[in-house]
């Protein structure tokens, strides 16, 4: 018997403008989603799970309708995946009967964010006032602004009250705007490899991986579609930075050490791999720049770094105080881009305000990646907290 679980991507277009953090209102959004297991009477068991930079709406199971790459590109996909990667949800290993976010239990939803590439509203989506893509006429988002859109979503489906939102990293993010923004109308928030603000290094990190998109002739100031000429080489250069700060030493030198590509010996060239991480880096490059718009990398990588809850409240334990939801919180110890210590900092300041929190340190070696590849270990703990039975 064939237990896979087959999904196809929705889409629903809002009947609300969305108003954003930047003043402006964005009119005619269009959200793609996926939805898991079955919505109760009462329609009070909905997790929304929330994906990061380079995730979509397509969260578990085998699409239907696979869009030509698939998402599930990071550490070692290939390895864990085999074929079926392409068609394969991002988070597969964590939604579906008996897993961390149960169907059998729970209805699961997943929707590509704001300012997205896949189905969601976003710089290539048509501007209705010109007839042509919005390129870098689109305006400028931030993660209260992915959040309002997810909420609008859900009302026009006749959710109205979540039992939990999940995510890591950028997920994470949003899950936190979540309880502070909705906190009457949360239970349970799941925070993954995430933080309250992007430490400096990280915030480094994408400045480069930006400029080397807008650096790149061929992205014409972001007007890019319909001139048959893409950004791709500063794109291909932007996931390869991103893509190590996803990494950690340790995992990079257990998988490649200093092994050559393709010879016994230097080849003396300047061109071509020399090294097997060189030859890696390349193909995740190629493997992303065809399934991803760079001006969704611009904007959605500024929007992770504008998040800051305790500059915008003030301090970060102002910005917890109307927290409802318990908070699970996951850290993974070779993250050092998403750090344990920025969990610590939220676990410390919802204890403080005597808020309900749970924190967990993963040792493992991946890196930032561990939210995606660490997931047998994270299962039985998000679980037990789903449960209200702590360990």
């Amino acid at each position: 018997m064939d237990n896979t679980l087959y999904v196809e991507t929705q889409y629903h277009d809002l009947q609300v403008p969305i108003r954003l953090d930047c003043g402006r209102d964005l009119h005619s959004v269009r959200v793609a989603y996926e939805t898991y297991g079955n919505l109760s009477p009462e329609r009070d068991n909905v997790i929304l799970v929330c994906h990061a930079l380079s995730g979509d709406a397509h969260a578990a199971g085998v699409s239907t309708s696979p869009q030509g790459a698939g998402t599930r590109d990071g550490f070692a996909a290939e390895d864990r995946d085999g074929s079926a990667g392409k068609a394969l949800g991002w988070w597969d290993g964590m939604i579906g009967p008996g897993k961390a976010f149960d169907t059998d239990e729970y209805f699961v939803v997943c929707t590509n964010l704001l300012g997205g590439c896949r189905g969601t509203t976003g710089p290539s989506s048509i501007d209705p006032a010109t007839g042509k893509p919005y390129g870098s006429d689109f305006p400028v988002i931030t993660v209260a602004d992915m959040v309002r859109t997810e909420r609008a979503l859900l009302d026009e489906l006749g959710i109205e009250r979540l039992a939990a939102v999940a995510g890591g990293s950028l997920g994470g993010m949003q899950a936190l705007q979540w309880a502070v923004a909705y906190p009457d109308q949360v239970d349970n928030i799941v925070v993954i490899a995430s933080t309250h603000a992007l430490h400096p290094q990280g915030v480094a990190w994408n400045a480069i991986a930006r400029e080397s998109i807008m650096g790149d002739p061929a992205w014409q100031g972001g007007h890019y579609h319909g001139t048959g000429r893409a950004p791709e080489a500063g794109m291909g250069v932007a996931r390869m930075v991103g893509h190590i700060t996803y990494l950690s030493a340790p995992a990079l030198e257990d998988r490649f050490a200093r092994r050559l590509q393709g010879s016994d010996d230097l080849r003396y060239t300047i061109t071509e791999p020399e090294f097997q991480v060189e030859s890696y880096l390349r193909h995740q490059a190629k493997s992303f720049v065809r399934r991803f718009d760079a001006n969704t990398y611009l904007y959605l990588s500024r929007a992770l770094t504008y998040f800051d809850l305790g500059r915008e409240h003030g301090t970060l334990r102002n910005a917890l105080k109307a927290v409802q939801a318990k908070t699970l919180l996951i850290a993974f110890s070779s993250d050092w881009l998403y750090p344990p210590a920025a969990s610590r900092d939220i676990e410390q300041a919802l204890a403080a305000e005597g808020k309900a929190v749970e924190f967990h340190l993963i040792e493992a070696p991946y890196g930032h990646d561990c939210f995606l590849l660490e997931e047998a270990r994270q299962t039985p703990i998000i679980q037990r907290f789903l449960r209200g039975t702590a360990q």
